[in-house]
This record gives structure tokens, sequence and C-alpha cells, in this order.
């Protein structure tokens, strides 16, 4: 009786969520800094329409 097959079974599953845990984060903080960048780049390109929250003069 062998128990090689378990132990192999095991250490790759180890593996794979070790692996996991460790490119999750990583993954989504690169997601949210790609987001906060788009969105500093739209609000910082003017767009064609007038702003309403800026104060009219006369």
């Amino acid at each position: 009786m062998s128990y090689l097959p378990y132990v192999i079974g095991a250490y790759a599953v180890f593996v794979a969520v070790f692996l996991w845990d460790f490119l999750a984060p990583r993954l989504q903080v690169r997601r949210q800094l790609r987001a906060a960048r788009l969105r500093a780049r739209r609000d910082r390109k003017p767009s064609g329409r007038p702003a309403t929250d800026v104060e009219l003069t006369r």
C-alpha cells in the first residue's frame, strides 16, 4: 500500500492554494490602481459640456 498519490495530490493542492494566495492580492491591487488612473484621467480631461458645479459669473 503506497500513499504516494495522496501525498502528491496534497502537495499539488497546497502549491495551487499557495500560488493563488500570492497572486490574488497583487491582481486586485493592479486592477484597483488601473481603475484609479482611469478615473483620474477622466476627471482631468475637460469634457465638451459645461460644468454644472462651477459658479457662474456676470
